[in-house]
């Protein structure tokens, strides 16, 4: 199969937000991307980056820098696919800067955890700003409710990791014979986080949080798996962007 990282961007956030309660006042560019991989079942997307427009109006302060051409439709006329040859959408959660994209490749059906899309319809108030992108939720949304562990396709596995969010999923890419791949999503942010068992600033439960941490950190010893960090610059610099693949 073959694997791209389809660049959305890039936004600014405290460091405190990055390892919680850790380097408050040291605003950070992070990237935000999305997974598409081409299977033999399919063509999956995971996550859809952010919308630019929601993000100006709702949450300018995150200085977003977005191009036209790292919208979801130009990333993937960069791996030679049109929104409409996405045929799943897989959610790690239902975050602002993780559903941008979902309006665009509407044909889909959406893989999402039946407890992220509930707390994301009535969330808590400090969850606001975080689940304030509805178009994720349009009329003609094929949303799949799931829980638990699932392999929704061979060698592809998504394991529950709730702390960030109640319906929180990181995805593990582990084809037999090659070396695995693993995304915790925002589980931890970057390699200094992964490191240190640091956490996100914002979780909805730092005890599960932690708990995540330790069951992403034994599936990458368990599989020995390369580990792919969503939110940092550093680590991004060094991955392989499409059009340039990962094939495993």
């Amino acid at each position: 199969m073959k694997i791209w990282l389809l660049d959305s961007g890039s936004l600014v956030i405290d460091q405190a937000h990055i390892t919680w309660n850790i380097g408050c006042g040291n605003p950070v560019r992070f990237p935000v991307y999305s997974v598409l991989i081409q299977h033999e079942e399919g063509l999956f997307l995971f996550d859809s980056g952010y919308d630019l427009e929601h993000v100006k109006a709702v949450l300018p302060f995150e200085l977003p820098e977005q191009t036209p051409e790292q919208t979801i439709p130009a990333q993937l006329a960069l791996c030679g696919f049109q929104p409409s040859d996405v045929d799943t959408l897989v959610m790690s959660h239902l975050h602002f800067d993780h559903v941008g994209g979902n309006k665009l490749v509407p044909g889909a059906r959406v893989l999402v955890h039946a407890r992220e899309i509930a707390q994301a319809r009535n969330c808590e108030p400090f969850e606001h700003f975080g689940y304030s992108d509805h178009g994720w939720d349009h009329p003609d949304a094929r949303l799949v409710p799931i829980s638990g562990d699932q392999e929704i396709a061979k060698g592809l596995h998504l394991y529950e990791t709730p702390g960030h969010t109640l319906g929180h999923y990181s995805l593990l890419v582990a084809p037999e014979g090659a070396k695995a791949m693993l995304f915790p999503f925002d589980v931890t942010y970057t390699q200094d986080a992964w490191d240190r068992g640091l956490q996100p600033g914002f979780h909805i439960d730092p005890v599960a949080g932690v708990r995540a941490i330790r069951r992403v950190k034994a599936l990458a010893e368990q599989h020995d798996a390369q580990v792919f960090f969503t939110h940092d610059m550093d680590a991004w610099g060094s991955y392989r962007h499409a059009p340039d693949f990962y094939e495993v």
